[in-house]
């Protein structure tokens, strides 16, 4: 089961610290580009992966091509990518040993997430970081 409870979510905005941002888009209208930049306004480090972008700098951060391509340790995946691609992200964030997974609004895929938690992997489904952390903060959580 993907993590709901406004305490494990609270939790893992807490302990992360380095985010790789699949589907990063350099068009500020973007919902992946506004939530870049609330990440990187809340202290995060957020590292844009886009392979039409490989090389760049998007919102002063360099662009990989990949996740693979990425030479740091991360701490979570945020997916901005169509669900199709989740299984195959799953096993590159499994190779990795990326502990947490967390995709954004309607990337859905029960089968992946499933198979991410049974390698323990963190998954957070269905949700936005830049929505979740101001509720949470509200509720007294963060």
């Amino acid at each position: 089961m993907p993590l709901t409870n406004d305490k494990d979510i609270a939790d893992v905005l807490r302990s992360v610290k380095t985010i790789a941002l699949l589907g990063a888009s350099h068009k500020p209208q973007r919902p992946s580009y506004q939530v870049m930049a609330f990440l990187l306004e809340h202290g995060y480090t957020v590292i844009p992966v886009n392979p039409a972008l490989a090389g760049t700098q998007l919102q002063g951060q360099l662009v990989y091509a990949s996740l693979e391509a990425i030479p740091q340790s991360i701490d979570m995946v945020d997916v901005f990518r169509n669900a199709s691609f989740l299984p195959a992200i799953v096993e590159k964030t499994l190779q990795k040993a990326i502990g947490i997974i967390w995709t954004q609004l309607d990337v859905v895929d029960e089968a992946a997430g499933t198979h991410a938690e049974n390698n323990g992997v963190k998954i957070i489904m269905d949700r936005c970081p830049a929505i979740e952390w101001p509720r949470l903060r509200q509720l007294g959580l963060l």
